[in-house]
């Protein structure tokens, strides 16, 4: 079993945190997590930016040199931000725009159109939505027309996943991540997403899990384990969100 890591969040408090919805954060450096994962045999990942760190990049791309070239970054920038610093950012390991929708502190969902399009055109990032998918079909009709997608935490609700199982249908990716916080029956919508487009589902661990009732344990790896066979297993685990960050 190898992993791709697709949703991880270094807490570096050398670089501005802030605080979001009366919550700060606890620090969670590279070194606590590569503490943390020495034993899931993770060979690479994707570091995401967190409402508390804004439109700080030099966390990130702290990080990102730390880790390697096997690791990515996706970050929050403005809608203002040049081509320029864009293809910077490229080439120093950014391979995604994250819109942080239930909890802000990204780019307005207003500018997703222009700022999906423009990012994937200028350097093939994708975009990622941190959204409660109940609420995606006030935006799906835009959400369908985007050239790359995905969405975190499984879509975080039970009410939301028939809108996410659409989505999936016509090419978005869902982040198989943060189990211990989602409103969901996990094991069901694992086998839908998976049934539904077998490339979509990506693992990974949501360390350190802030704000989530329960946080990653070893557990949410043997689940999907239990769930599918070791192709479908490798795919979740490793494979497609390897080929969405690396090799779009």
């Amino acid at each position: 079993m190898i992993i791709f890591d697709a949703h991880f969040h270094i807490i570096d408090f050398d670089f501005p945190i802030k605080e979001n919805q009366g919550y700060m954060p606890p620090s969670y450096v590279v070194e606590d997590y590569q503490t943390e994962v020495k034993d899931l045999n993770v060979r690479g990942g994707a570091i995401v930016s967190g409402s508390f760190q804004g439109f700080d990049q030099g966390y990130l791309l702290k990080a990102l040199e730390q880790l390697g070239p096997t690791y990515c970054g996706v970050t929050q920038v403005p809608s203002t931000i040049t081509d320029e610093e864009i293809i910077e950012l490229n080439n120093k390991g950014v391979k995604a725009l994250r819109f942080n929708i239930k909890r802000g502190g990204s780019e307005d969902i207003s500018k997703l159109d222009y700022f999906a399009r423009r990012v994937y055109d200028l350097v093939g990032w994708h975009s990622e939505l941190y959204i409660d998918s109940k609420n995606l079909p006030e935006m799906v009709s835009t959400i369908e027309k985007l050239p790359a997608i995905s969405i975190d935490h499984l879509g975080l609700s039970e009410e939301g996943l028939p809108h996410v199982l659409k989505l999936v249908d016509q090419g978005v990716r869902v982040k198989a991540t943060g189990f211990g916080r989602v409103e969901l029956h996990v094991k069901n919508a694992l086998q839908q997403i998976y049934d539904t487009n077998p490339d979509a589902l990506m693992f990974g661990t949501d360390l350190p899990s802030t704000r989530a009732k329960r946080r990653f344990e070893r557990a949410d790896i043997e689940l999907i384990q239990s769930i599918f066979d070791e192709k479908a297993t490798d795919k979740i685990l490793y494979t497609n969100a390897q080929n969405w960050y690396f090799n779009k």
